[in-house]
């Protein structure tokens, strides 16, 4: 078979696509535990979205200011002073109860960011570097040597002053512990640290190092390192979680606006007025007040929620679903307004990845068989509803990185990279040794290629079932995994194929090629976290990330580095592109206005990124 689908077969698809929504909005999925991070590449947990239900329920009168849940706290605040948010949790329960501390359990994606500042946060769609604990950073001349100057008058929650040493601590910290996320790169990168005075930290680097403030030491998405409090740690283990209000344990000093309260069934975060930044006059206390993270059990139940005004946002929704409660409620907007795409472009471009250093998948003729067996423009159609997701780069289409992929569109035309072909499939399996069984499936010395995709049901339950169906067409036994076993699998590299995203690259390549360097290539029988799924190991393609990290962004020798980086990266077909990934939030306006918008871009809009703070600082109230 050659060329598109047929319409039978379209059709098909389409059943499989509307059972797969069906059954996920029933069953309502638990949301997957955070993905372990090695930094810069993120703790990309799967945003816990769920595949639509069939149509949200009409919208109820909106509410008169009331009293919100306070099931942690005791105290009172007005529901319209409370952000109310339906996301996380694993089987309709919270599990870091008592957890605070950023590399020992901590989930930044359900609120934990609103207890920690960096020192400096990035705006995506704003294009903006925002100093926070750090008034300033800059490089020298050759971006060996980056000195820090903190802001005056920054403290912990226990009123110990936050200085230069709390930073040197920390980055001597990473460097020393190989148990801790991110001790990779500060152990590779980072010569020295010094504190001159208490307001200046100076580091030293191996080498040219001009992305380390922005990949290393900024919040932006789910990457960056905050400070600890050094003073607290002592003789401590760095990685140790810290108990937060529960009997016998300690409050783990921080220095974020917020405390938090937790139950497994809610997680309560009121503003702290004695916070240094508004002690100091660098920020004005928000309107709001509190944050109330309630457990997400399926989406049905949360978009219901933010229609009906109970929430004022919840997790990106499915195509029919957002487009459904945008249209029951006209107090509900999302990135895009009441119009298509209904939201924006993420930065976690989804791949099959699959282990290359293990059999069959160590065989790039079975990595670009299978490559051939997707047709993108059938999952565009049929998936997407006609909206233009599909992709083959492991890049997100950010306006910063738009003259790369466009410069290397035509090498991915000349290499075929989004041909779909059956026939060109088959020819590289017979090349590769496998012969088709009495099922029709791929095998060779006896055994069928395992193309079992691991994924998250709830975020996955609409293209995996897709995807599956096509990779049976194409000969492949494959099948879904959607247990609580997905994300191990990959980490431990696991046969089969891995759903799941990049979260690497934002204002320029490096990043992502990063993901692909040996020095991440774990050995057989090992984890391999933070998107080092792949183990790639090729000598010449780590020269070319190696002289791609010394050059900084927007220097035009980036190009022809980047242009030899994606051909070895297609040629060997490390994973196979599939997708773009779409953000699409319902944002509720009878309590709270002013959410991110492509008319108002001062922030991408999700709220369990790192940068949740700057959005709670930007919402206004409605009443």
């Amino acid at each position: 078979m050659k060329g598109k689908l047929t319409r039978r077969e379209m059709l098909r698809l389409s059943t499989v696509i509307g059972a797969g929504t069906l059954v996920t909005a029933c069953a309502g999925a638990a949301t997957p535990a955070p993905a372990p991070t090695t930094a810069p590449e993120p703790t990309k947990a799967p945003e816990a979205t769920q595949a639509e239900a069939t149509t949200a329920p009409e919208a109820t009168t909106a509410p008169e200011a009331t009293t919100a849940p306070e099931a942690a706290t005791g105290a009172e605040v007005p529901r319209n002073r409370t952000l109310v948010l339906n996301h996380g949790g694993t089987g309709g329960k919270y599990t870091w109860v008592g957890q605070i501390n950023p590399v020992g359990g901590m989930n930044h994606q359900e609120g934990g960011a609103l207890l920690w500042d960096p020192l400096f946060y990035y705006s995506v769609f704003a294009d903006k570097d925002i100093p926070w604990l750090a008034e300033s950073g800059t490089y020298n001349d050759d971006y060996t040597e980056l000195t820090i100057k903190l802001r005056a008058g920054a403290e912990w929650s226990d009123g110990v002053p936050f200085t230069s040493k709390d930073v040197v601590w920390t980055l001597e910290a990473y460097k020393a512990n190989e148990k801790i996320d991110y001790h990779q790169q500060v152990l590779d990168f980072v010569d020295s640290v010094s504190a001159p005075d208490d307001q200046t930290v100076v580091i030293k680097f191996t080498g040219a190092q001009p992305r380390f403030k922005f990949e290393i030491l900024s919040f932006k998405f789910d990457t960056g390192i905050c400070p600890l409090p050094a003073h607290f740690f002592e003789d401590k283990k760095i990685e140790a979680t810290k108990i937060n209000e529960e009997p016998g344990g300690e409050d783990m000093p921080h220095t974020g606006m917020f405390n938090v309260k937790m139950t497994p069934e809610q997680l309560v975060y009121d503003l702290r007025p004695d916070w240094w930044g508004f002690k100091t006059g660098f920020q004005k206390e928000p309107d709001i007040k509190r944050v109330i993270f309630i457990p997400l059990s399926d989406m049905a139940t949360a978009a219901q929620r933010v229609v009906n005004n109970e929430a004022d946002a919840c997790l990106d929704l499915r195509p029919t679903l957002i487009r459904t409660a945008v249209q029951q409620n006209p107090k509900i907007t999302t990135h895009t307004g009441k119009d298509e795409p209904l939201g924006y472009i993420d930065w976690w471009p989804n791949s099959l990845w699959m282990n290359t250093a293990s059999e069959p998948y160590s065989d790039k003729d079975v990595r670009w068989a299978i490559n051939y067996t997707i047709d993108r423009d059938t999952i565009d159609k049929v998936v997407f509803l006609g909206a233009k997701i599909t992709s083959v780069f492991p890049y997100p289409e950010y306006p910063a990185l738009k003259k790369y992929l466009d410069q290397a569109r035509p090498l991915a035309d000349k290499l075929g990279v989004s041909k779909f072909s059956l026939e060109e499939s088959a020819k590289l399996m017979e090349k590769a040794g496998f012969s088709k069984d009495g099922e029709g499936f791929w095998v060779k010395d006896g055994a069928r290629v395992n193309a079992t995709i691991d994924g998250f049901e709830s975020i996955h339950a609409d293209i995996v079932p897709v995807l599956v169906e096509m990779l049976r067409n194409g000969g492949f036994e494959a099948a879904i995994n959607f247990g609580n076993d997905a994300y191990q699998n990959m980490a431990d590299g696991k046969p089969g194929l891995y759903m799941f995203g990049h979260g690497a690259s934002v204002i320029d390549p490096y990043a992502t090629m990063e993901l692909y360097h040996s020095r991440y290539s774990a050995p057989l029988g090992t984890t391999a976290g933070g998107n080092h799924f792949s183990r790639y190991k090729n000598p010449e393609f780590d020269q070319i990330v190696d002289d791609m990290r010394a050059v900084p962004p927007g220097d035009p020798k980036l190009n022809d580095l980047f242009m030899k980086a994606i051909e070895i990266y297609w040629t060997d077909m490390i994973d196979v592109p599939v997708i773009q990934w779409l953000h699409r939030i319902p944002y509720n306006q009878t309590y709270w206005t002013n959410w991110p918008t492509q008319d108002n871009p001062y922030l991408n809009g999700a709220y369990w990124h790192w940068t949740f703070p700057l959005l709670v600082m930007g919402l206004k109230a409605a009443q």
